[in-house]
């Protein structure tokens, strides 16, 4: 019956600690910020079926990706064999396959051998895997035909998904909106949920564009004209303009020059009262600009977003500083847009939209009411039911199963989870599973009882006894939910967190406070019968 005062005063501890963490939950969001910085300020972040709000499901244009490491590869090649002086003809890429015909049969060792020393070796992706080479390199009648392997393939895949995973999220979080759900579902697709934000056309526009900055010297000697018939050079591209002062398309040179990579910010602005983005690179990315604008002081400097030539100024003078200027026809949003992107960093594939749901702020409320009137209900009839079969046991069973809920909710706070509705689900099944743990022990004293045991060793023994079907009942329930955890996506996460956390809580309010303040009742009022 000893109880030494440190456990006392450990318990006391946690579940004011709970109380304190769970309160922010309580009250508005102004009052948190508002409050000193030492109080717990952290709030259960709602889910798009609490708040309403954007479900995109996104596929990631991986072809793109691969075709474009097919033509990177393509001008190493090309230049390669042009330094060696090899002949070829007909080199292109298509189907992502890189194909080339030897112009002399007996260079055919020789150009292998090469291409061999081109070929990029891949670290292995598993743990105790080989590396491989990037390309698989076959022999054709006339030629070669280069194709990514598969070690190659994958982890181009990989690396973009992650890439756009990551550029997503800072996009997103320039919008100013709270808590997304941003991850990645399959080989190619990205699942995005932003909670409470009412325009999912922004989150569209944002997403929909791949912000690919690049600079290219525009081919002076070259013909727009001949371009659009076809005779495009083979160093050069062909994009069309939007800015409406300059020509309708651009022939640049294929080299980008600089990057949307080396940009350090970008912020819009004004100059002669029109709407432009000022941008500034980081010192690579300078020396380069700097660099460029000196050799090519009096030529056309074309600025490319997404295929686009939005600007082509010409070369004034050398530019040394690292910052500039992209000026066109854009409106205050659209300069601000720009600069969002810019900063957010490019996509490395265009993003498609495959599924699209939009749940509103008013059924958003109603699932909450819903889910407040559900938990408010289960917890008053189960704390009426124990009350009325265990009398002053029950009233001890009732107080360990609201500060179970306490704590749990201090642990989703702390965790900054997101609750959803089968996170509510969760929340109120844990009500009847810590009941459950009660009427294990209960049931078990009463059992005792029976046999003639005194209260004192009938509660002993029941605890004792029924320490291991409690212990086994909750570890079973905790495997599940780590099982649901691992293999689950969105929701199905949310609800195996709040299982999980309720299974811990549980454990320690029944087999830590109930028997504590059993212990401490019987020490205070010596009952000569339990009353069970």
């Amino acid at each position: 019956m000893h109880i030494e005062r440190w456990k006392i005063i450990a318990v006391a501890l946690v579940l004011l600690t709970g109380i304190l963490g769970a309160i922010p939950n309580l009250l508005p969001r102004d009052v948190v910020e508002a409050a000193p910085s030492w109080l717990p300020a952290k709030q259960i972040n709602l889910g798009l079926d609490l708040q309403g709000g954007s479900h995109l499901l996104l596929e990631v244009g991986v072809g793109e990706v691969l075709d474009e490491r097919l033509d990177s590869f393509e001008t190493d090649v090309r230049l390669a064999l042009r330094t060696e002086r090899y002949g070829f003809r007909g080199m292109d890429v298509a189907d992502q396959t890189l194909s080339f015909s030897l112009t002399d049969p007996a260079t055919r060792g020789a150009i292998e051998t090469l291409l061999d020393d081109l070929n990029p070796l891949m670290v292995a992706s598993t743990f105790g895997g080989t590396p491989s080479r990037e390309f698989d390199i076959a022999e054709t009648a006339q030629g070669f035909a280069i194709t990514l392997s598969e070690q190659g393939r994958r982890q181009r895949i990989d690396s973009a998904v992650t890439q756009s995973l990551e550029v997503i999220r800072r996009r997103i979080d320039e919008v100013g909106t709270r808590e997304p759900t941003i991850q990645r579902q399959g080989e190619d697709r990205v699942l995005v949920q932003v909670p409470g934000l009412e325009d999912p056309e922004e989150v569209k526009r944002l997403l929909g564009k791949t912000a690919r900055l690049t600079f290219h010297m525009v081919d002076m000697g070259a013909s727009v004209q001949e371009a659009l018939a076809g005779r495009i050079p083979a160093d050069a591209l062909l994009f069309p303009s939007v800015d409406d002062a300059g020509p309708s398309h651009y022939v640049v040179k294929k080299k980008v020059e600089v990057s949307g990579e080396d940009l350090e910010d970008a912020q819009p602005s004004f100059q002669d009262n029109q709407p432009v983005v000022s941008f500034r690179f980081n010192t690579t990315g300078a020396r380069k600009f700097g660099n460029i604008t000196q050799d090519h002081t009096g030529e056309l400097f074309a600025i490319v977003l997404d295929d686009e030539v939005i600007s082509a100024p010409r070369i004034r003078e050398p530019i040394l500083g690292g910052s500039g200027i992209i000026s066109g026809s854009f409106t205050v949003d659209s300069a601000s847009e720009l600069a969002v992107l810019l900063r957010a960093g490019a996509l490395p594939a265009p993003l498609s939209v495959v599924e699209e749901r939009s749940v509103g702020p008013d059924l958003g409320a109603d699932s909450v009411r819903a889910g407040a009137i559900a938990s408010i209900l289960a917890l008053s009839l189960v704390a009426i039911f124990m009350v009325a079969y265990y009398g002053v046991f029950g009233i001890m069973a009732d107080i360990a199963l609201i500060s179970n809920l306490i704590l749990i909710m201090a642990a989703l706070s702390t965790l900054g989870a997101t609750l959803t509705l089968p996170g509510i689900a969760g929340l109120v099944l844990t009500v009847g599973m810590a009941v459950d743990s009660n009427v294990l022990i209960f049931e078990r004293i009463h059992e005792e009882i029976k046999t003639g045991k005194t209260p004192i060793a009938a509660i002993d023994t029941g605890f004792s006894q029924a320490l291991r079907t409690v212990v086994d009942a909750n570890l079973t329930t905790l495997i599940a939910a780590v099982v649901l955890f691992s293999f689950g996506t969105g929701p199905i996460k949310g609800f195996a967190v709040t299982l999980s956390i309720g299974i811990v809580t549980t454990l320690f309010t029944t087999l830590v406070m109930t028997r504590m303040m059993i212990w401490l009742w019987y020490r205070q009022f010596r009952p000569k019968l339990i009353p069970l």
